[in-house]
């Protein structure tokens, strides 16, 4: 027997053991092989024993190869300029996206370890660009040649051609040829973009004369671009109908979510409506798993923080806190946590609003106003289904705390975020929702405040001495050495924004016996703090000031999220 139909009847096993094809059809299958050589798959699809992206998803799951729709995939232009439509076709392979800094082009292909087809593709991109294959259908190949060839696909350019009217804008009828209209290709155009730029939200925003839409890039809002507002109607029309929403409503907000695959990898929107005095605001948060969920050791935490957090989750049960203003990373923290604690012998489940990243091995539930499932019902529910770990995503009211702390004390690890200032200011917000301090003594484990700062850009920086002002903010002493810090400034490597990528900077406070103590007698805030300082506690004044004098950012950006004023009073 040949190696060929080892391989054939491997994947006919894994074919009949998932219910995909029986036996019969399978044999059927393998008898049509034996005269035209083709792959099985292709003969099953060809039979209609199957169809082509069940075939895809099989293959790619047995030979741990990443998969990808193609009829939920968007190319980027970058990408598809680089291989021209008649070579595509020769190849039979699909361009979807090119990153720039990494210099990486993914492709769908169908046989991703096809090393000859792929030393084909670096010929023809420039051997200096790594080509990362993704597993696609046949089928699907052709048609997205077919449909993403021959229009123009850059913001730039569907921008002009609406301008210079040269297609029909308003036509968004759901038909084969849907592409032919450009405003369905600038709302994908734009999602693409947003996503390679690394966005966390897009707004869509309608002025009294025109509509802006900017991107949320390293927690700032840009500009991006504008566009006449006559326009506003059929793009706000396109992304409701993406996010599957009521096109007809205007006055009311509504909620939706778009699914969408870049690069081979889903990454979803979660879409939000609101009628303004100029028409409804739109605006998408972007749920890209792929930098959304990161590794306890990507957090860039450091080594004294990093071994805090380690002792506080190998406590086997009580409540630990995150917190700190919306956009500052709580989520992926948590997931970053549950990642680092997810193996089968524990039973983690989730209580979200709604679930952002869904995970394997992890039970993950949205509460739901429908349902009548909020935050203290869902734990009481959850407590049923035997948990070793417990997420709430958010304590807003006494009823939640109280649950999570009854969690806590039956022998549960619970995780949940808080909106506070400090870690510290944790204590006298759980007293004012309710929470008796008692209570909480011995089953707070620890809590984690944190922010987000934008990295300086290493190739722009610039060096500085710093003066008598900026000596006083950082809290540097008359007899310290002359000090030289960075400051942000612009080249193409940063997009002109002086800055690249965030850092997380977190005060961990790990509470022990001593503060259980001043917490139960209901000690003072400043006395929990001085005996937190004692024990090395860092504030996040301290860390913020570490992260201007290492050069890893500027003072004016860790101003901007950390209060430096108070040294000025104590000065």
């Amino acid at each position: 027997m040949t190696g060929k139909h080892k391989k054939a009847l491997r994947l006919g096993d894994i074919l009949v053991a998932q219910g995909v094809a029986t036996s019969d059809q399978i044999d059927i299958a393998l008898t049509e092989q034996k005269k035209s050589k083709e792959l099985l798959g292709k003969i099953l699809v060809r039979l209609g024993f199957a169809t082509e992206s069940i075939i895809r998803d099989v293959i790619g799951g047995a030979i741990g190869q990443e998969s990808v729709n193609l009829e939920l995939a968007i190319p980027d232009s970058d990408a598809i300029n680089l291989i021209p439509k008649d070579v595509a076709r020769k190849l039979r392979v699909l361009p979807l996206t090119f990153d720039r800094d990494a210099n990486e082009l993914t492709v769908a292909l169908v046989d991703t370890f096809d090393v000859v087809l792929i030393d084909k593709i670096a010929a023809q991109v420039g051997r200096d660009i790594e080509v990362t294959p993704v597993l696609a259908g046949e089928t699907e190949i052709d048609k997205a040649i077919d449909l993403f060839y021959g229009f123009e696909l850059s913001v730039d350019g569907i921008l002009h051609e609406i301008e210079t009217g040269e297609i029909d804008y308003q036509s968004l009828d759901a038909t084969s040829d849907e592409y032919s209209q450009p405003v369905v290709r600038l709302v994908n155009a734009l999602l693409t973009d947003a996503v390679k730029r690394g966005a966390s939200d897009i707004h869509f925003e309608p002025e009294e004369g025109f509509l802006r839409f900017r991107y949320r890039i390293d927690g700032v809002l840009r500009q991006i671009r504008s566009l006449h507002k006559s326009y506003w109607s059929a793009i706000a029309v396109r992304v409701k109908v993406m996010s599957g929403m009521d096109i007809a409503e205007v006055r009311a907000p509504q909620d939706g979510r778009i699914s969408l695959t870049f690069s081979g990898r889903p990454v979803d929107f979660r879409v939000s409506t609101l009628p303004t005095v100029h028409g409804e605001n739109i605006v998408l948060r972007v749920l890209d798993r792929q930098k959304g969920i990161v590794s306890l050791d990507q957090l860039g935490l450091q080594d004294e923080a990093m071994d805090t957090l380690r002792l506080m989750v190998a406590r086997p049960e009580g409540l630990i806190l995150v917190t700190g203003p919306t956009g500052s990373g709580k989520t992926t923290t948590l997931y970053s946590i549950l990642g680092y604690l997810n193996t089968e012998s524990v039973n983690i489940m989730t209580l979200e609003d709604p679930v952002e990243y869904p995970t394997n091995l992890i039970r993950q539930t949205s509460i739901s106003e429908t349902a009548r499932l909020d935050f203290a019902s869902g734990i009481r529910s959850l407590m049923r289904q035997d948990p070793d770990i417990i997420l709430v995503g958010e304590i807003r009211d006494e009823d939640t705390a109280s649950m999570a702390i009854r969690a806590a004390m039956t022998g549960h690890q619970v995780f949940s975020t808080l909106h506070t200032n400090s870690a510290i200011g944790v204590i006298p917000r759980l007293l004012d929702i309710g929470v008796k301090p008692e209570i909480l003594a011995g089953n707070l484990i620890g809590v984690i405040a944190q922010r987000l700062a934008r990295r300086l850009c290493q190739e722009c920086r610039e060096a500085y001495a710093v003066g008598s002002l900026e000596r006083t903010l950082l809290g540097l002493k008359a007899t310290d050495r002359q000090q030289t810090i960075y400051r942000a400034k612009t080249c193409k490597a940063c997009d002109g924004m002086g800055y690249k990528g965030r850092m997380s900077m977190v005060e961990i406070l790990l509470f022990d016996s001593e503060m259980d103590d001043v917490l139960a007698r209901r000690g003072s805030q400043s006395e929990l703090l001085r005996i937190a300082l004692s024990k090395g506690f860092k504030t996040l004044l301290e860390v913020g000031t570490e992260r201007v004098l290492d050069g890893s950012s500027s003072l004016e950006e860790i101003t901007r999220i950390v209060d430096l004023s108070t040294r000025l009073k104590q000065s």
